[in-house]
């Protein structure tokens, strides 16, 4: 009897447990499906998540909750809703280096116990990794996790985690199966409100922005709110308040306005021909700015390119053409405005130049001979031409006539690269040709034959500028001049030129020599002269006389006795050497080896106890020594005296601020070895090929004008004067033999040397090849 009723009493109570479990599981469904109704009737997702996140914690019995949303642009997850104010926003990569980057990455499901035991994170993915940042950040402590991607269609969405349970457990097989209903749930709702912002019941300017996370529909109306009470624009609070990239901010524009996009850049050509008759403070006013001919078709930036108010009178300053327009931001406009027209305070803006550029002319003739040189006009642009070339660190100027009615280009060349600077009207090309020679003291009369000289800019525009001036006589009766821009200051450390380890060890041993000969090769404009001034700075002491010969003296170092050699009184490389023998001299540094003479004196100066350092216009470090021999150099003399010969170019870097990371294929990699040279690449460099070998090549940013290159660096290529070099060279061994023997010796050449710069995150193999050969 005790045994039957014991056994009804186990059935009974049985029965009770399954109804309460029931019971549980019905409730446990009910809330879960009013939470999805609530989110899919909700209209603002960002209020709704806040409004339910105590009932989803409840729901799962969760100390915090986190909503991730994909930015569609960087591919990484976004916390859209986050329980907790220690940290505003959270960012993780599509990855195995976050659990919920993992959920996201795999589509799979992760129910972790304690996300500090590396064995459970191991038993599901030996790459799987939990990001302890986050909790080192807000001093929160998280033990087990539940995380779900959103996914719709098979699209990713985002992520839904949640974080520790309320009882210290691990979470249950329910909440699994909850999480993963929700999770369904929440992307239906992700992905109508994204398709809801793509038709537009209310279509903004900002929906992109919206559509693809970078910001909440939140943080936009506070954007706007900020933006009105400041009485700034949204674009700028949104960039600086909400760190939304300027790019990202102008697609979001250029898809509203269906027109393109336009950013300022300090490099864009001024448009002088459109600017003409334009009043600045009307462009400034009405927030617009012409910037190029595109196709014929003048190409207007504006801040709203559905004001057709603005848009009509535009247009009636541009009669009978058609207008191409670009949105473009606020600041932008007025930048590109500043860039076009400003300058010095003393001088016009460039609107009231071109106007008065402008004539009624009927023959070119007529125009050309209504114009002076001493025009203010004319005078107030070749100012401001120098100027503006000056402010944008450009090396030279080409002022390039064409024949007939076509107008004067105007290029600059800023790290090596020529780039438009602007076109001036043709009735001036002659005009400002002589201003250009007035200014240099040079014969305005003669045009057939080329003339140099220099400026002297501080009497003409206030900034110490030099100058070198040159002109040739061009096709069609015209005259081209180049101004090459002196850049004064002071010398480059030696360690910042850009040398590797090895060439850096040696050239300094080399420069530390009581005496001896020290060249420096390349063409013009690769830096040799700042090379030179730099090993200078690193000998000049107290208890060292250096004498230096140059034409012209650029860069200036307290310490150094410099003098400016004058060919045209006599006052020549060669007489300045002699000058200097007899002057005590340690150290002599000679601007050019250009003649027999000065060579020969220099390598006699150099056999008897001074050093001497010069350049030399050659190409490589082995050819310079044939070069010399060729010259009539005694190559016992010249063996005896050689300390170094360097060859040098100047390679374009890039942009550290944007330079993309990438892996290379396996036949690009190959190839940049084969260049190199297989052997000697083993020896040198010894990197191997693997997935996670990392090169960086151009992208484009505001900092470098969106070129993806920003400065430039030196490569090196150095022959020193071995015992085994100087037998070749008393032999007058041929230049092949020589250059093998360098190599053994331990030289790179200078496309070796690029190609190390190339796998130290530098340059690239196109900007290597720009400018050597071998």
């Amino acid at each position: 009897m005790l045994n039957l009723n014991t056994s009804q009493t186990q059935a009974r109570a049985t029965l009770e447990d399954g109804n309460v479990n029931l019971q549980s599981e019905v409730a446990y469904r009910t809330r879960l499906i009013e939470i999805g109704n609530k989110i899919n009737a909700a209209r603002d997702l960002d209020e709704i998540f806040i409004d339910l996140s105590d009932e989803i914690l409840s729901l799962f019995d969760a100390e915090r909750l986190t909503v991730y949303v994909v930015d569609g642009v960087k591919r990484e997850l976004v916390s859209r809703f986050k329980s907790g104010d220690e940290i505003g926003e959270i960012r993780i990569p599509v990855s195995k280096s976050s659990l919920a980057g993992y959920a996201a990455l795999t589509h799979k499901l992760l129910n972790i116990g304690n996300v500090y035991d590396k064995a459970e994170l191991q038993n599901i993915d030996e790459n799987l990794d939990f990001d302890k940042s986050w909790d080192q950040k807000t001093g929160f402590r998280t033990q087990q996790v539940l995380v779900y991607p959103i996914i719709f269609q098979k699209y990713l969405m985002g992520a839904l985690q949640l974080i520790n349970r309320k009882d210290g457990g691990r979470f249950h097989e329910a909440d699994e199966k909850a999480v993963v209903d929700l999770a369904k749930i929440i992307g239906i709702a992700l992905y109508n409100q994204k398709r809801m912002a793509a038709r537009g019941g209310r279509v903004t300017k900002f929906d992109y922005l919206l559509e693809n996370h970078l910001v909440t529909q939140k943080e936009l109306a506070k954007a706007i709110t900020d933006a009105r009470q400041r009485k700034e624009p949204v674009e700028s609070v949104l960039s600086r308040e909400y760190k939304v990239p300027k790019t990202e901010i102008g697609e979001s524009l250029s898809r509203y306005y269906k027109v393109p996009f336009v950013s300022y850049s300090a490099a864009h050509p001024i448009p002088g021909e459109l600017l003409a008759g334009i009043k600045v403070p009307f462009m400034r006013a009405n927030l617009w700015v012409p910037l190029r001919l595109d196709e014929g078709q003048p190409v207007i930036a504006i801040d709203d390119p559905h004001d057709l108010k603005r848009i009509d009178e535009i247009k009636a300053l541009f009669p009978g053409r058609r207008l191409k327009f670009a949105v473009t931001l606020k600041q932008d406009i007025l930048d590109f405005i500043k860039l076009f027209s400003a300058d010095e305070r003393e001088m016009a803006e460039i609107d009231d130049i071109l106007s008065q550029l402008q004539d009624e002319y009927h023959e070119i003739e007529e125009a050309e001979s209504g114009v002076g040189e001493e025009d203010s006009a004319v005078v107030q642009l070749v100012n401001k031409i120098i100027l503006d070339a000056y402010a944008r660190n450009a090396s030279d100027i080409h002022i390039e006539p064409y024949p007939g009615k076509q107008n004067t280009m105007v290029r600059i060349r800023v790290d090596g690269s020529c780039t438009v600077y602007q076109t001036v009207p043709f009735a001036y090309r002659n005009a400002v040709v002589s201003r250009i020679k007035i200014m240099a003291d040079l014969d305005i009369a003669e045009r057939r034959l080329p003339q140099d000289g220099k400026i002297k800019f501080k009497k003409y525009g206030g900034k110490d500028i030099e100058l070198r001036v040159a002109t040739i006589p061009t096709q069609g009766g015209m005259e081209d001049v180049v101004m090459r821009i002196l850049a004064a200051g002071e010398p480059i450390p030696l360690d910042k030129i850009g040398f590797s380890e090895r060439n850096y060890d040696n050239f300094v041993q080399c420069v530390i020599q009581p005496y001896g000969l020290v060249l420096v090769c390349g063409p013009t404009g690769s830096g040799k002269t700042t090379t030179l001034h730099s090993a200078l700075a690193y000998i000049n002491k107290t208890e060292t006389k250096i004498w230096t010969a140059e034409d012209p003296v650029e860069i200036t170092q307290k310490g150094l006795r410099q003098v400016q050699v004058k060919p045209k009184i006599g006052f020549t490389f060669a007489a300045a050497m002699r000058s200097f023998l007899r002057a005590d001299p340690d150290v002599i540094m000679v601007g050019e080896m250009r003649d027999k003479e000065t060579t020969h004196i220099g390598i006699e100066a150099s056999l008897t106890g001074h050093l001497v350092f010069s350049t030399l216009h050659t190409n490589t470090a082995p050819e310079s020594i044939v070069r010399l021999l060729d010259m009539g150099m005694d190559p016992f003399n010249f063996a005896d005296a050689i300390l170094c010969i360097m060859a040098q170019r100047l390679v374009r870097t890039l942009c550290p601020d944007c330079k993309k990371a990438y892996n290379p294929s396996e036949e690009e990699f190959g190839e940049l070895v084969r260049e190199y040279g297989e052997e000697e690449f083993a020896k040198n460099v010894n990197i191997n090929y693997n997935d996670e070998l990392e090169l960086y090549k151009p992208q484009g940013c505001e900092f470098c004008n969106n070129t993806g290159y920003r400065g430039r660096m030196g490569i090196h290529e150095l022959l020193v004067g071995t015992e085994e070099m100087k037998k070749l060279v008393q032999r007058r061994a041929q230049m092949e033999e020589i250059r093998r023997q360098a190599i053994a010796d331990g030289m790179t050449t200078l496309k070796q040397d690029g190609i190390e710069k190339i796998f130290g995150g530098k340059t690239d193999m196109l900007q290597v090849r720009k400018v050597c050969i071998k």
